[in-house]
């Protein structure tokens, strides 16, 4: 395999693949090491290994940080077994371009995994890692998708699930995760605090905790979200990405997976302007970003969007450098912007989003408005998680009107919802 060993992103240290996420020497994060000329230099036959693999995220193995192990029950290798993740659609969106002026705008909806978020993606790899690592008990910090995909996870693999959440998040997303056996115990505090709690407990108990221990493996898939946009616009680069920033992770390993390809000659191109999008409540990065500096007070988060509620992320600094290397930038939006975000998008794609998604159309709005967007560009606006996760954002916004079982009944109904319009054309 392509993976060879864990470094410090700061130092340059490194490690063994073993369950390890800082540096011992200058305490700096450390993340997956490759050796890319194991897969030989030939991008025609580099191609065809890729569309010859499997209809999900396993099709990118050679670029993934796990280990190949033996083959599993169903002849499979063991580090494959379990919730098939990946290859979801990317839907041209010429209407929501329409409406914002542009020429090219696409939707890649990842609300389309098995547990209907991204983090199906991440969950995959750590997993894989943790059963080649050997350990019994899966575990996260989550504001929810996580928490979903961990548990449906470890489900399939037949391992122990705990997951550790804020005790206000959204109900729907704690069902969607006691459902599936795990232990679910809520912390009173935000993610932070969760957060802090479980690397306390990774150190006293033997358990893969997905986003500490296994940070390094779980980070990497993400990447695969940037080969999935680049293999189905044909092996081309967008022009500029819209991405949601909580940690700043998927967005610096999207750019990374962008960057590995362009490398290895798979594409071709610059890398495109890469956009981060927070919501105002919680917005470290944003605002940071704004004011030129960097990404050193902590945030008390106040956001509909959970999902993004990080107040320290641990890779901001790294998302700042990437927005300003890229010619992007980080904006943040309203909570009332959001709400208009999740309509605009289910309104002119059919497709609904959770809160985060609602902060990325919204910021996606905000730069078309701005005219930081060129006519002229192919624009990528990822979206994370399905909007069934978040129902109270979009609570009263929108009427039911209740009638009579008569065909009068809906003519006066009828009536009434186009009075409005003829009224305006007098």
């Amino acid at each position: 395999m392509a993976v060879t060993h864990l470094q410090c992103r700061a130092c340059k240290a490194q490690y063994e693949l073993d369950a390890r996420y800082v540096c011992e020497r200058c305490f700096g994060p450390l993340e997956a090491a490759f050796d890319h000329s194991r897969l030989g230099g030939d991008v025609g036959e580099l191609r065809r290994r890729i569309q010859g693999g499997p209809q999900n995220m396993w099709r990118y193995a050679d670029f993934l940080p796990t280990v190949e192990g033996p083959p599993g029950p169903s002849g499979r290798l063991a580090s494959r077994v379990g919730l098939p993740a990946g290859c979801t659609p990317l839907i041209r969106a010429d209407r929501l371009a329409q409406r914002l002026g542009l020429r090219e705008v696409w939707v890649k909806n990842d609300a389309a995994n098995p547990t209907h978020s991204f983090k199906d993606r991440v969950v995959s790899v750590a997993a894989a890692r943790a059963r080649e690592l050997g350990f019994g008990v899966l575990a996260c910090a989550s504001t929810g998708n996580l928490a979903n995909a961990v548990a449906a996870h470890g489900a399939a693999l037949g391992l122990e699930t705990y997951v550790l959440i804020p005790a206000d998040l959204e109900e729907q997303k704690i069902l969607a995760t006691g459902v599936y056996g795990a232990r679910v115990v809520a912390v009173q505090g935000g993610y932070d605090e969760v957060n802090r709690l479980c690397t306390e407990i990774s150190a006293e108990r033997e358990w893969a905790f997905v986003n500490i221990n296994l940070r390094p493996y779980y980070a990497e898939g993400s990447k695969t979200l940037a080969f999935e946009i680049a293999e189905q616009l044909g092996w081309e680069l967008p022009d500029r990405c819209v991405v949601p920033i909580a940690s700043g992770s998927l967005y610096t390993k999207l750019a990374k997976g962008f960057e590995e390809w362009r490398q290895l000659g798979l594409l071709e191109g610059e890398l495109p302007r890469m956009n981060g999008a927070q919501a105002q409540g919680c917005a470290p990065v944003a605002n940071a970003f704004a004011a030129g500096q960097e990404v050193c007070r902590p945030v008390k988060p106040d956001t509909i969007a959970k999902s993004l509620a990080i107040g320290t992320p641990a890779d901001g600094p790294y998302a700042l450098d990437l927005a300003r290397a890229s010619g992007g930038a980080v904006d943040s939006v309203t909570e009332e912007e959001i709400r208009e975000g999740i309509a605009l998008l289910a309104q002119t794609t059919g497709i609904f989003t959770e809160t985060a998604g609602g902060v990325t159309t919204a910021v996606l709005a905000k730069l078309a408005a701005r005219g930081d967007i060129d006519p002229s560009e192919r624009v990528v606006l990822l979206i994370t998680g399905e909007g069934l996760k978040t129902l109270d954002a979009v609570r009263g916004t929108f009427e039911t009107t209740v009638i009579e079982p008569s065909f009068e009944a809906f003519e006066a109904f009828e009536a009434r919802v186009h009075a409005p319009a003829a009224a305006r054309a007098r």
